[in-house]
């Protein structure tokens, strides 16, 4: 069973936002009190923290797939939709974000570093929030726009002062169960250690964290044995400790053949010729592991290795190791550029920034528009509604689209292509989109408002002309039969 992950893929889905409100205000003896329509919530986001407490990517690997909550639609009454709830998802410290290109996105080292893998969409606004002076109740609202998504890659590599390498059962395992607390799993036969293992060792007043990465052979940087996969578990180390077996069993190997051959894959790999080497010449509690250390001291520290006898078992040369390996991480970090507090860069937009673009595509023989506004705009459009696509007509005609169309050459009957995606929209340009949408009638009025003033008009003209048509009655009729009307008797 696998109880360590430290690669995973991961198919993130942030929340769309709730779609606006198109809504009058009803009551009695206000048939039409103006728009009232709410805006949509905001979807929630998928943001990546760092919990201290997580050590592996476990979780993700049996559930892959993560989504965020909706924004909530909006209602009447200037009611705003509930914003989508946010999914925070916990990953261990020294977390690498990549795309599937393998491009890095993000590294999270230190507790609480946050990434936002994908962000939700904005919710629609309501039609109360359309209205303006010239569109006084507009009888539509913008649909929320659609939360991000895709996939990202998820890679582990362990903050660790000390990375512990070398061959399968060199005593790697059994040096960091004595140096520090922790109890990695420790057996007589190679490739014992499965999963990187973090212990955390303090010498004086020094404490610093080692690594005991599983073992590595001939051929690891290529993918042979476990090397190519934990090998990125050393790359955050500030010292690597040779591990090298002074009583191995296998007649082919020695500590200075082992030694350049772990260098050689290190070398491979890439990215470590800058980090110090320490070497431990292991197992030296044995009487011949004693007498080959003593043949091969003087050899690596001709080579400039600073070398240190040591034994698990009988706990020898180890607090002399350990002092030293705290003295190398001291002044690793002292070396170390002292981090500057977060500075605000300002990028101001540049002057001649249109916000869109469009360009001529002879293969298609379309137009294409792109940009965030156009294509933001395009996502939030209710394309069932004719008024929300007369106002869509109006904002990309005041962006600027239109005449940069006829700067173009574009003619009536020619494709437009708003987007560059699969979902991008298409639609036969006409000039005449400048005025608006014909069958909306005058930009800024509502055809409800002037249905309902044509009805009181003509209500109005049938009154009067009922009073007209009484008064020339009235007129027609002879004194005493006008003095008794008027005076309410029978006549």
């Amino acid at each position: 069973m696998t109880t360590f992950v430290d690669r995973v893929e991961l198919h993130v889905a942030a929340g769309n936002g709730g779609h606006g409100c198109a809504s009058v205000h009803r009551e009695k003896f206000k048939p039409l009190g103006g728009p009232d329509g709410g805006n949509g919530g905001k979807g929630g986001s998928v943001t990546l923290v760092v919990d201290p407490q997580i050590t592996t990517l476990l979780d993700y690997h049996h559930h892959p797939h993560r989504k965020a909550g909706n924004g909530k639609p909006g209602a009447g009454g200037h009611r705003t939709g509930a914003d989508g709830e946010d999914l925070i998802l916990p990953v261990p410290d020294g977390t690498v974000v990549l795309d599937k290109k393998g491009n890095v996105l993000a590294d999270l080292v230190g507790n609480g570093t946050t990434f936002v893998a994908a962000a939700g969409g904005r919710g629609g606004l309501g039609n109360a929030a359309l209205a303006s002076a010239r569109r006084k109740a507009p009888g539509f609202a913008l649909l929320g726009e659609p939360g991000e998504s895709g996939d990202i890659v998820l890679e582990l590599k362990s903050v660790a002062d000390v990375a512990l390498v070398g061959y399968p059962s060199a005593g790697k395992s059994s040096l960091i169960s004595v140096l520090s607390a922790a109890k990695p799993k420790i057996a007589d036969y190679p490739f014992t250690t499965l999963v990187p293992n973090l212990g955390v060792v303090t010498a004086g007043s020094t404490v610093y964290t080692i690594a005991d990465v599983p073992g590595l052979i001939p051929g690891a940087s290529q993918g042979k044995g476990l090397g190519l996969e934990f090998l990125r578990h050393v790359e955050r180390c500030e010292v690597l400790v040779h591990v090298l077996d002074c009583a191995t069993l296998e007649s082919d190997r020695d500590p200075l053949s082992d030694l350049e051959t772990i260098e050689a894959e290190l070398a491979q790999y890439g990215g470590l010729e800058d980090r110090p080497r320490v070497v431990a010449l292991n197992k030296t509690d044995v009487p011949d592991g004693q007498d080959l250390a003593d043949i091969v001291r003087a050899s690596l520290e001709e080579r400039g290795y600073p070398v240190f006898e040591v034994s698990a078992v009988s706990r020898k040369g180890l607090k002399e190791f350990s002092y030293a390996l705290a003295q190398i991480v001291a002044e690793a970090r002292a070396a170390k550029p002292v981090q500057e507090s977060t500075r605000i860069v300002i990028r101001p937009k540049a002057v001649d920034d249109a916000g869109f673009s469009v360009v001529y595509d002879e293969h298609e023989d379309l137009y294409r528009v792109t940009g965030a506004k156009p294509e933001r705009w395009v996502r939030q459009t209710d394309f069932n509604n004719d008024e929300a696509v007369g106002y869509l007509a109006d904002r990309l005609n005041r962006l600027g689209v239109e005449e940069e169309l006829m700067k173009l050459g574009a003619r009536e009957g020619d494709t437009v292509v708003i987007g560059s995606t699969e979902d991008a929209v298409v639609f036969d340009w006409e000039p005449t989109m400048a005025a608006g949408a014909e069958m909306l009638g005058r930009r800024g009025e509502d055809h409800r408002f002037q249905t309902q003033r044509e009805a009181v008009g003509r209500r109005r003209e049938r009154e009067r002309m009922r009073a007209d048509a009484a008064a020339e009655e009235f007129a027609s009729f002879d004194p005493l039969s006008r003095h008794a009307i008027e005076n309410d008797e029978d006549y």
